[in-house]
């Protein structure tokens, strides 16, 4: 017990460490077993562990700065990811979508509570606090499901962006409505002023300042000082901002958009996940410390009620928002479902709130409720919100209101003849697959026609006189305006799998003797495709593997027949030869030749084999090897007789035993 209680006073953290992670281990093992998020995990976590629950955590400051140096890094990471040009390409989605959101939240939100009876001052400060949603839960799904760059991941981020920006204008303008006598209006210039700054400074230590740093450190090819030097960048763009009045979280995104201009952004952040994810998971055990579960219990019901509630005007009013940027209704949805919830800033912003009594205990503990609940319930509905949004879509309506739903996006419409679209190709998805595939069939003259869910994509690509539409091929109308029934063949070229599922079984609805091949990334979504109608199915991973090892087979010389056979064997057995352990005798097996190929520098002016003739030097009676090509000031020669001389600087291509040509490249290099 002495021991117990030196070790607590010598580092209090100490003992909450091992039992928040302790403790989230055993949770964490429960939910992964139940198929469950981990991030409810965390919440529940802190639930338990928090003064509400077991009461085993006592250092609850401590964690909440480990949480915010967690947020940090997800929002560094998410920086590292983009660039400046992609953030400047959905500029207007950042200040009008998220404007708009912003606004029409904060105003249906004081409307709704003026009509249940606080003060306007009281009931505009709760429009600030459900204006916002939780970045740290919605990017964080985001990248674990590779959606942050689709177009509704495009949306939903440069919104958050937004949301991250005002939240220090709502924090100014807080105790304004507490009827302090601040002068905003002035704050407000001078934030401007340091936004501007911010800005400047962004964009010439991106183009100049960090690129010149980290390939100076990169020289060195020192690891721990590549990682000091990244996480020394992060923290150091955050301090500044929050010097300058802006949010530490803002300045950590910027921090990463510095460094994704240059070429070590992939590294950066292969560097910084493993400590994202240690801290990030301090961030949502400190959020369910908050969780009051007995209060819960005494109002679960009004607490149920005023979540629907959450959930129904955010959902509405950022579908709207986003609808606004010209996007589909569809996208619009799928936004709307992805940040209905109440953010982490919003727990920060409602401490303030406490400060100058603009909450009571009650009031802020029903906000907690609320807050809490919408985001446990966010990672099941971000897994389905493509499924939820078409369910909006195929609600029962007026047909007029039914029509005005359907209304697509302003696009180039192509003027198929549908006549003339008979035995043609169907390409669903104009990715870097479908595009290759157009060219292919261009090339061999077969008719084809693409379905692209991007409207800019199809506005490009329409001008250029591809045969375009622009729909969603879930959607049994825009497979009938391409013919579906009359194709020969249909390739579903998307990375979306329920999407894919529903696909499928709409052109299997429309036609059963269409050819359907279906691209998908992992070798066990290939049965249950095959089971909903596809004829082929090709998994991205297994194609990528046997690349690579038909090019390994390649470096170790085997015959170009061999490889083929082997490569078609594989595919023909479904891909289980690279799937499990085969002694099938039917698998062909490759004569690995016990010789190399390689090319080797002459890096030396004399030597026994340099500036004297082949048939001198007897090369291939000393060593075994075979010269075939040198290549020389730029030039390649192979007319290689008795008489060819081996220069300083040369590059000589030659075949033989490894172990050979090892004896060579000592013998003409410099180790």
């Amino acid at each position: 017990m002495n021991s117990f209680i030196l070790a607590v006073a010598e580092l209090p953290l100490l003992s909450d460490i091992v039992v928040i992670f302790g403790l989230a281990t055993l949770v964490i093992l429960l939910f992964m077993r139940l198929k469950l998020p981990t991030i409810i995990g965390y919440l529940l976590t802190g639930a338990i562990a928090g003064p509400y629950g077991l009461s085993l955590v006592y250092a609850s400051t401590a964690v909440e700065v480990l949480s915010e140096i967690g947020v940090i890094l997800l929002l560094f990471v998410i920086g590292l990811e983009f660039s400046l040009k992609s953030l400047m390409a959905i500029k207007k989605a950042v200040f009008i979508g998220g404007s708009l959101q912003v606004t029409l939240t904060i105003g249906v939100t004081a409307m709704i509570s003026y009509l249940f009876g606080f003060d306007w001052n009281i009931a505009v400060f709760f429009g600030f606090l459900f204006a916002l949603s939780s970045t740290a839960i919605v990017l964080k799904l985001l990248q674990e499901s590779g959606q942050v760059n689709t177009i509704s991941g495009r949306t939903t981020l440069a919104i958050l962006i937004f949301q991250d920006i005002i939240i220090v204008p709502l924090v100014l303008f807080t105790p304004m409505l507490a009827g302090e006598s601040d002068n905003v209006l002035l704050s407000l210039f001078y934030l401007a002023l340091k936004g501007g700054l911010v800005i400047v400074l962004t964009i010439i230590s991106a183009k100049y300042l960090i690129p010149q740093l980290l390939y100076r450190v990169a020289k060195t090819k020192n690891e721990e000082l590549f990682l000091l030097s990244i996480i020394v960048t992060c923290f150091a763009v955050a301090y500044v901002t929050s010097l300058l009045g802006l949010s530490l979280g803002l300045g950590a995104f910027l921090a990463g958009l510095i460094i994704s201009e240059s070429e070590y952004s992939h590294h950066a952040t292969g560097k910084i996940l493993p400590f994202r994810e240690i801290f990030l998971s301090f961030f949502f055990v400190s959020v369910g410390m908050l969780f009051d579960i007995s209060f819960l219990a005494e109002h679960f019901l009004l607490i149920l009620a005023l979540v629907a509630l959450t959930f129904v005007v955010k959902f509405t009013v950022t579908s709207l928002a986003v609808k606004s940027l010209g996007t589909s209704y569809k996208e619009s949805f799928i936004v709307g479902f992805s940040i209905f919830q109440v953010g982490e800033f919003s727990l920060l912003l409602a401490k303030e709130g406490l400060k100058y009594e603009l909450l009571d205990n009650t009031t802020y503990q029903f906000f907690l409720a609320i807050s809490i609940l919408t985001m446990i319930i966010t990672p099941f509905v971000l897994k389905q919100r493509e499924n939820l949004a078409c369910k909006v879509l195929n609600i029962p309506m007026p047909q007029k209101f039914k029509k005005k739903l359907e209304e697509k996006t302003q696009v180039p419409e192509l003027n198929l003849e549908k006549d003339s679209l008979n035995d043609h190709l169907v390409i669903i998805g104009y990715g870097l697959n479908g595009r290759n595939l157009s060219r292919a069939a261009k090339r061999a003259k077969i008719p084809y026609v693409i379905i692209e869910m991007n409207p800019e994509t199809v506005k490009v690509e329409a001008a250029k006189g591809e045969p375009i539409v622009y729909g969603d091929a879930a959607n049994a109308v825009v497979l009938e305006h391409v013919q579906i029934h009359k194709a020969r063949v249909a390739v579903i070229a998307i990375s979306n799998q329920p999407a894919t599922s529903g696909i499928i079984e709409n052109i299997r609805t429309a036609s059963q003797s269409v050819f359907i091949i279906v691209r998908t990334r992992y070798v066990n979504e290939i049965e249950s495709m095959l089971n909903q109608g596809a004829d082929e199915v090709i998994p991205e991973e297994f194609e990528t593997s046997i690349e690579i090892f038909t090019r390994v087979l390649y470096k170790y010389l085997v015959p170009k027949g061999e490889i083929d056979d082997f490569t078609n064997d594989v595919r023909h057995h479904n891909y289980e030869v690279f799937r499990t352990p085969s002694n099938d005798s039917s698998v062909p097996t490759l004569d690995i030749p016990e010789i190399n190929f390689a090319g080797i520098k002459i890096e030396k002016d004399h030597g026994t084999y340099i500036g004297k003739s082949l048939k001198d030097s007897n090369l291939r009676g000393n060593t075994g090897i075979n010269l075939v090509a040198i290549k020389r000031d730029g030039k390649t020669v192979t007319e290689i007789t008795g008489n060819t001389k081996v220069k300083l600087g040369d590059i000589v291509y030659v075949v033989g035993k490894p172990e050979a040509l090892e004896l060579f490249e000592e013998e003409v290099g410099i180790s």
